[in-house]
């Protein structure tokens, strides 16, 4: 390749910035392990196209499914009512990154985001897409009224998560989690540029703010395959959130070595009283205690402060904007 002669990959996206604003609504979903779902996740979304007031594009991201998923879709495809694109990954990188996949190849001025499973109905999309047209929001998110056919253990445990994960992470999570939701496209934009790895889209969407309205539904049973959210994912996901957006374990080593000192100290005069009283007659002894209680303690103190200040390091490496700006309006002077 010449020198200054642009590459595939640089063509690729071009055509995919400059193709914005084609249509209306589009819908990204990652698709993994989702075979048996497709053929009626195509119906329901064609039979959607007629309750929507302008064209529907679909972007589907096959997350290197081991199953015949993107054969599936590319067989169903063609026949379709609405606009479509298929873009497999190389590998299995998780949802989140397919959703950002998605996301950056979408032409619509509203995007929804959805699963390929059927749990979460894709006729949601057409009240997402109505609250967000009103103006009066720039993000719907899918609230989820119940469980239907998870197993009791199953919900038990999901609710379980999603409480410590709301108590450790995000307050402002949704009961529930979310697995769904639509957004204008100027929330996308800003959306897809925090890139980071080793984080959580859902909580990069709360912590992106603007103006937020909520969804209830009830969540319908599984019907083709098993879910692939499994307990280590879950704690993978949980770990990732913790690290990503709080500094609650320095904080908790820092109160830890704080309350070290103070028992250390606590412990010494025990310790120094009982020497000069003669409770203790060991050799040696009060002097080992006091060293082990005290340093120990600093130890933990010294390492909640150093790491206050690599979690301040830490922050500026995600490069994340210090504000985001909704609204830049120029006013002129009125007329007089």
């Amino acid at each position: 390749m010449r020198s200054g002669e642009p590459s595939a990959a640089d063509a690729s996206t071009d055509k995919v910035a400059t193709g914005r604003r084609e249509t209306l609504y589009s819908v990204v979903i990652p698709v993994y392990g989702n075979e048996g779902s497709l053929p009626q996740l195509s119906e329901r979304l064609s039979a959607l196209t007629a309750e929507l007031d302008a064209g529907l594009e679909v972007v589907f991201v096959v997350d290197g499914s081991p199953d015949r998923s993107a054969d599936v879709l590319a067989e169903l495809l063609p026949g379709q009512p609405f606009a479509s694109r298929l873009v497999l990954h190389s590998r299995n990188f998780g949802s989140f990154a397919a959703i950002r996949t998605g996301l950056q190849r979408t032409t619509g001025r509203y995007v929804g985001v959805m699963a390929a499973d059927l749990q979460e109905p894709p006729e949601l999309m057409v009240e997402f897409f109505a609250r967000l047209r009103t103006g009066e929001s720039d993000i719907v998110l899918g609230r989820r009224r119940s469980r239907a056919g998870d197993p009791q253990l199953s919900a038990a445990g999901a609710r379980a998560f999603w409480a410590l994960y709301r108590r450790l992470v995000q307050p402002e999570m949704p009961v529930g989690g979310v697995d769904v939701f639509a957004c204008t496209d100027e929330f996308r934009a800003h959306l897809v540029e925090l890139d980071e790895s080793h984080s959580s889209l859902v909580s990069l969407t709360l912590w992106l703010g603007f103006r937020r309205a909520t969804v209830e539904y009830d969540r319908l049973p599984r019907e083709h395959g098993e879910s692939g959210w499994t307990l280590r994912k879950k704690l993978a996901y949980l770990s990732d959130s913790i690290f990503s957006f709080t500094d609650l374990p320095i904080r908790l080593l820092l109160g830890v070595g704080v309350l070290g000192l103070l028992a250390s100290l606590a412990i010494s005069l025990v310790v120094l009283a009982a020497r000069l009283t003669g409770a203790i007659d060991v050799p040696g002894y009060a002097a080992t205690i006091l060293v082990l209680a005290f340093f120990g303690a600093l130890n933990l103190f010294g390492l909640g402060i150093i790491g206050a200040y690599v979690w301040r390091a830490f922050e500026n490496t995600k490069r994340r904007p210090q504000s985001v700006v909704m609204v830049d309006r120029e006013i002129p002077a009125a007329r007089r």
